[in-house]
């Protein structure tokens, strides 16, 4: 196969946890890579829609849910089981720094059903208020653990986003790996379609169509949640993850930095030295200012 599968791939029906890439701002890649062994925080308690949740933890702005990968993925597999969707947002810096200025924006974020924190900052940002996150969760691993989840229950996926052609080449990644997976749909449509009332409408009639029970949307930040707020009442039971540019990688179209840089939280800089023109300005004059005044002010609060 031509993507990057997982090192360490989930078998159908678990989801290990893993360090990840950002969930993405406009256009920024994410997706499976090379998984880590499993950390220390799968043996937490499962979280079950039924029995409630453990409060959000605010952090740079945002009420994030202070939850492993795994919890997501056993979360989502409870609330289908209910047959009830969901909103899955993933706010990194970039995403924290755009809310941070735009008051709608950060109405968007709060409004979905599950926030979890992609990007180190944030989490380190959580230590340093005795609130803790306990891991990265990231659009670039949930489109590797949601995949298993659905194949080991029968559930289907649907990825919407992408160049022309990347798409069908994650399904096919994703339905080599995970046995019996259903990629129910493919769509890659063009650029600013949502813009257009005959383009949104043939986008909504190919994915009412599928009856999916996941949908990955790869558009970036804010478009591919603008988009899911405008989708979500026409498949209630679905669940929708924002993931940035995660099927790019699942094709194995787009690089991933290594796992010891996700470790670090250094992933940013594998970003900028592989897209200096794209990434320089955000990165540089954006987003790391924003994510040192972020750990400074952590620091000083908890003092």
């Amino acid at each position: 196969m031509s993507g990057t599968p997982p090192h360490n791939p989930p078998t159908p029906g678990s989801a290990p946890s893993a360090f990840g890439e950002d969930s993405g701002g406009p256009g920024r890649a994410v997706g499976g890579g090379a998984r880590e062994s499993k950390s220390s925080h799968e043996a937490a308690t499962a979280v079950d829609p039924v029995e409630g949740r453990p409060p959000r933890v605010r952090v740079a702005g945002i009420e994030v849910d202070p939850f492993t990968e795994r919890q997501v993925v056993e979360w989502v597999a409870a609330a289908l089981d209910q047959g009830k969707g969901g909103h899955i947002v993933t706010p990194n810096v970039d995403i924290c720094h755009a809310v941070s200025t735009d008051p709608a924006l950060s109405a968007l974020v709060a409004a979905a059903d599950l926030v979890v924190a992609d990007g180190m900052p944030l989490v380190w940002a959580s230590k340093l208020l005795g609130t803790t996150i306990p891991e990265r969760v990231t659009g670039a691993d949930l489109i590797w653990s949601l995949s298993a989840m659905a194949a080991g229950i029968g559930r289907s996926v649907y990825l919407l986003g992408g160049p022309p052609g990347v798409a069908a080449r994650a399904a096919r990644e994703l339905a080599g790996l995970y046995h019996g997976l259903e990629v129910c749909g493919v769509d890659a449509p063009p650029f600013g379609f949502e813009e257009n009332a005959e383009e949104l409408d043939r986008v909504r009639a190919r994915l009412v169509a599928a009856r999916p029970s996941v949908v990955f949307v790869g558009l970036g930040f804010p478009r591919q949640d603008r988009l899911i707020a405008e989708l979500r009442a026409d498949v209630p039971s679905a669940w929708f993850v924002g993931c940035g540019s995660a099927i790019a990688f699942a094709a194995g179209s787009v690089p991933r930095a290594p796992a010891w840089m996700r470790r670090a939280g250094a992933e940013w800089l594998f970003r900028l030295a592989s897209e200096p023109g794209r990434l320089a300005r955000r990165y540089l004059v954006d987003d790391v200012p924003f994510a040192v005044r972020l750990m400074a002010r952590s620091l000083l609060v908890r003092r």
